[in-house]
């Protein structure tokens, strides 16, 4: 996707954007994802940005724990106690963000980090007196809790966290339940999920789009409709997008591949047309681990779907 110098102009009216990195692996089950906003940079992430015409400040890193260091707690929700504090360091910064008029775009780190982002996010226009939508690229539900995840990890747990569900600590961060209500919700892109999960996802109220559904539907009708739930009295929405809701023949640096992903063209559309409401209020990609990637394929990738979030076009 090549960009000419006329899109500069016509973006540099939109403002700053912030880069908040959150080099966080202590929510996943195996280490690298903390490398992953490094990679990002690496990629090219700022002067891609600039390029199309924004202002960008990089933020630095939320500080993070390595997991040797930190005693993992409870099994039923490892390191249940860093990723809260974690987490919270980052929802502070991303209502900053908001409160200063610039657009939040948080690097991971895997996906627990969305407990922080959303939660920033959604409390930043709670005060407001308005309510958020959500767009979830994943291939996994994330609807886990501490009482049906059979692994623990809280990279499992974000969504339902968000919810409503789960850890009262997590729950509670912000101040306020849900921080998104289910209908505002579109969960896009899942293939794996285990049995108690698929129950917990049929009866959370949420928009859930499988990779059958992108198949027999396409990713244009899918996101046409997803915008239509996400933007149904609210403010605007949040992407959050998981790298391994891609297929691993696009995105081979990531910890849990699961394969028949979304494509590169189809995340890009995603992307393009998400860019094309201009209701989009922040961004995050996670669960890069550069450990597993092929040259940081993974990373330009991850910069090509963050430039077609903010506009980047053919033509």
């Amino acid at each position: 996707m090549s960009t000419t110098s006329a899109d500069a102009p016509e973006r540099a009216s939109r403002g700053t954007i912030r880069l908040v990195g959150v080099p966080m692996d202590l929510g996943a089950g195996r280490r690298g994802v903390d490398m992953g906003p490094s990679a990002i940079r690496i990629a090219g992430i700022r002067p891609g940005l600039e390029r199309l015409g924004y202002r960008v400040e990089d933020d630095g890193d939320v500080g993070v724990p390595a997991p040797e260091t930190r005693d993992p707690g409870p099994p039923s929700a490892r390191y249940l106690e860093p990723i809260y504090h974690v987490c919270n360091r980052l929802r502070l910064r991303v209502r900053r963000t908001l409160e200063s008029g610039h657009v939040p775009v948080v690097l991971g780190g895997d996906h627990s980090i969305a407990i922080g982002t959303v939660s920033g996010v959604a409390e930043y226009h709670h005060d407001h007196g308005d309510k958020i939508g959500l767009i979830w690229v994943d291939a996994h539900a994330d609807m886990n809790t501490p009482d049906s995840s059979p692994t623990g990890n809280i990279h499992g747990m974000p969504l339902a966290t968000l919810l409503g569900k789960g850890h009262e600590k997590l729950v509670g961060m912000g101040g306020f339940v849900p921080k998104v209500e289910p209908r505002h919700v579109c969960l896009i892109g899942i293939r794996d999920i285990d049995a108690t999960e698929r129950e917990i996802v049929k009866a959370s109220g949420i928009h859930a789009y499988t990779m059958r559904d992108v198949d027999e539907r396409g990713i244009r009708a899918i996101l046409a409709e997803s915008i239509g739930h996400v933007t149904d009295g609210t403010a605007g929405f949040h992407v959050s997008f998981d790298l391994d809701g891609m297929d691993p023949t696009c995105v081979p640096g990531t910890g849990t591949p699961v394969k028949g992903g979304i494509d590169w063209r189809e995340a890009n559309l995603l992307m393009e047309m998400v860019s094309d409401t201009g209701r989009m209020l922040s961004l995050e990609i996670t669960e890069l681990n550069p450990i597993l990637d092929v040259k940081n394929q993974s990373g330009e990738v991850a910069v090509d779907l963050v430039l077609s979030a903010f506009g980047k076009r053919i033509l």
